[in-house]
């Protein structure tokens, strides 16, 4: 398989992964909002989910700054498909981290575009909530977070083999 449909197989990945991403958020609309649930146990003490109009960004930040982080996230989209078809020193981590956090920014972003509370406020639909961490989350940060942790791993990956073929030089 050539690179250039290699990557393309990315996007395609990630559009597959906002596509999840924006039917469990419709999900959680139509049986937590609108079916008057709001909340229901998955595992009584540890995972529920609660709906939750989130009109910041994570964990709450930057509250009334939705434009911004609109077109921050509109932003980094862009850099990172530059980045997959641009960038030679990939791994299987940074193909990773690139789907996932694009997959997870592009999905939030669709939320804010769409999604205009009564007060005029955007927000994005959360609605898993761990009982043990204050905050209630979607996919589309949990598809953020991983990869930001696969970043790290490529990064980590990275260094490890610049040293060893620096060392092979030697």
């Amino acid at each position: 398989m050539s690179k250039k449909l290699g990557r393309a197989l990315l996007i395609l990945a990630a559009a597959a992964l906002i596509v999840v991403d924006q039917i469990t958020k419709r999900w959680a609309v139509v049986f937590l909002r609108d079916g008057g649930g709001m909340s229901v146990s998955i595992i009584p003490g540890l995972l529920e989910f609660r709906y939750l109009e989130n009109t910041a960004a994570a964990m709450g930040m930057f509250r009334g700054m939705i434009t911004m982080i609109m077109v921050l996230s509109a932003l980094v989209a862009v850099g990172i498909i530059v980045w997959i078809f641009l960038y030679n020193g990939h791994t299987w981590a940074s193909y990773t981290a690139a789907t996932l956090v694009l997959a997870g920014g592009v999905g939030n972003l669709i939320d804010r575009l769409i999604n205009l509370g009564p007060d005029g406020e955007r927000f994005v639909v959360d609605f898993i909530h761990v009982e043990f961490f204050p905050y209630i989350f979607n996919f589309a940060d949990c598809c953020v977070t991983v990869g930001a942790v696969f970043l790290v791993i490529h990064f980590l990956l990275g260094a490890k083999s610049e040293k060893q073929a620096a060392e092979q030089e030697s």
